[in-house]
Order: C-alpha cells, then sequence, then structure tokens
C-alpha cells in the first residue's frame, strides 16, 4: 500500500485559480449530454441507454436540466445541485481533511494493483474491502463531519422526497475521493456497509463519466451519466448494490475560481451501520 505519506498532487494541495466563480446555469447536463431530439433520433436508430452517447447538442447541451433524473429505479441524479459557494467551501474542506493523519492515499487491491484514485476516509477507514476505526499506523480516523452528514440528509430528500427516517443507522463514513487525468475507477459495488441506507455522492471540478450498471454483473446494461461541478448522485433501495465506476474524466471542465485548478473530487458519504 502507498501509505498516508503519498504527496497530495499540487493542482490539489496548492494551485488556486483566482478569478470569479460564475454562477452555474440552471439548465445543466442530463445524462448523455443530448437534446431530447438527439436522444430520441439515437434510439430510433436502435441505439441503447447504456451507450456512450455524444450527441450534436455538445457537452454543454443540456438534456432534462435541473430538474431530479431517474436513471434506475433507486437512482437519481441532480444536476447542479450544489451552488458555486457550496463548492468552494467544500473544496477547501477536502484540502484540509486531505491533510489530516489520513492523507491521501492509494490503496493497493487484494490482487497486487494499486488504485489510481486517491483516497481519504472521514469516520471509518475504508480499505478493500473493510472498515476500521483506526488508520494503518494505529491512529484514529478523523472524525466525520457534521456537515456531511447534514448533505447526505438534504441529498436524500431532494432525490425521494423526503429525508432518512429516525430509525435509519446515521451516516457515519464519507470517502473523499481525488482524480487526476488519468484516474479510472473499475465497476464495483458499495457492499462493505451493514446498513441499506443510500449512498450520497457529490462531484466537484472536472466533470466525469459516471457509469452506473445493474446489481448482478459489471457488464451490461448500464447508463453512463455525466457528473459535473457541484452534481448530486443518490442510489438506494433496488440500485443500492448496483455496480457502478468512472471510466473516465473529462480534464479541463472544472469551473474557473473553484479552487481546485484541475482533477475531479467525489465525496461518498455512507452509512455503515457498523455502530
Amino acid at each position: 500500500m502507498i501509505g498516508p505519506t503519498s504527496p497530495v498532487p499540487l493542482s490539489f494541495s496548492t494551485r488556486l485559480h483566482r478569478t470569479a466563480m460564475p454562477e452555474r446555469c440552471p439548465m445543466r447536463r442530463g445524462v448523455v449530454g443530448w437534446t431530447r431530439a438527439d436522444l430520441e433520433h439515437h434510439q430510433r436508430r436502435g441505439g441503447a441507454p447504456g451507450d456512450v452517447v455524444r450527441g450534436g447538442g455538445g457537452l454543454n447541451e443540456p438534456l432534462f436540466g435541473a430538474e431530479p433524473v431517474t436513471v434506475a429505479p433507486g437512482a437519481v441524479h441532480l444536476p447542479g445541485w450544489l451552488g458555486a459557494e457550496a463548492q468552494r467551501d467544500l473544496v477547501e474542506r477536502c484540502r484540509e481533511w486531505s491533510r489530516g493523519p489520513g492523507g491521501m492515499i492509494r490503496h493497493r487491491m487484494p490482487r497486487g494493483g494499486v488504485m489510481s484514485v486517491r483516497m481519504t476516509a472521514l469516520g471509518w477507514f475504508w480499505e478493500p474491502y473493510r472498515y476500521s476505526r483506526t488508520l494503518p499506523g494505529g491512529e484514529p480516523v478523523p472524525p466525520f463531519p457534521r456537515v456531511l452528514g447534514e448533505l447526505a440528509r438534504d441529498g436524500v430528500a431532494a432525490a425521494f422526497g423526503a429525508p432518512p427516517g429516525p430509525d435509519t443507522p446515521p451516516y457515519d463514513v464519507a470517502l473523499v475521493n481525488f482524480y487526476d487525468a488519468g484516474a479510472r475507477m473499475g465497476m464495483h459495488q458499495d457492499r462493505d456497509e451493514q446498513a441499506d441506507v443510500p449512498v450520497v455522492s457529490l462531484s466537484l471540478g472536472d466533470a466525469c463519466v459516471f457509469r452506473f450498471g445493474n446489481t448482478r454483473t459489471r457488464a451490461r446494461p448500464y447508463t453512463d451519466v455525466e457528473l459535473a461541478s457541484g452534481d448530486l448522485f443518490v442510489f438506494g433501495g433496488p440500485a443500492r448494490m448496483a455496480y457502478h465506476g468512472v471510466p473516465r474524466t473529462r480534464p479541463g471542465t472544472a469551473p474557473p475560481g473553484l479552487g481546485l485548478a484541475e482533477g475531479r473530487l467525489n465525496i461518498t458519504i455512507r452509512a455503515s451501520g457498523l455502530g
């Protein structure tokens, strides 16, 4: 394992844009970045919803606007859910969390490969494929921030119309992932938790292609969703154990003034159910 002392990429740790960040346009990219007419034409020609779709409207052309998009039963994409100020605040918080005792780690997988994504954990330390209350060196895991629990509950309410119920296990773990231009995340399930509570994912910085699949296999059928800075993605219920991954990012697409010169941050918030 590359340990907690691994250097954090310069683009994440120190390089900041100094220009003002414009407010997000209320109309935003949807599932595939096409107009409705493009999508209908594609499907009439035999294209499948799981295809990697690039349309005549281009990546900046809205498909569904800022309304919630149900990608699969139990999986909802909310484009532009975080405003500019909230995004800047979270980038700074992520920077501080990454400088803590947990550092930004590239985990070694059981078969010997090393993840291309750098990660820090809050509340519980995650490594393939288990949670722990201590870091590899024996230090306690940095605490789970209250602000992330509030964002997770608000995100569930925005996606499904109501927050988690009072008897639902609380959100208590967050994984902060940093993707540089070459980083990827293979198809996987979030199955190390003992609580059946929706996963809440927040995107900051460069856009990415987020591949959301089925609960049986890493292969098709799946849907490719473009997640841009400020987007929220929530999956639970019948979609909670769906395979998902990030086959690529889109370097250079982060909003100016975000405080993240390049790369993508993803905050994944979960309820461990471990007490």
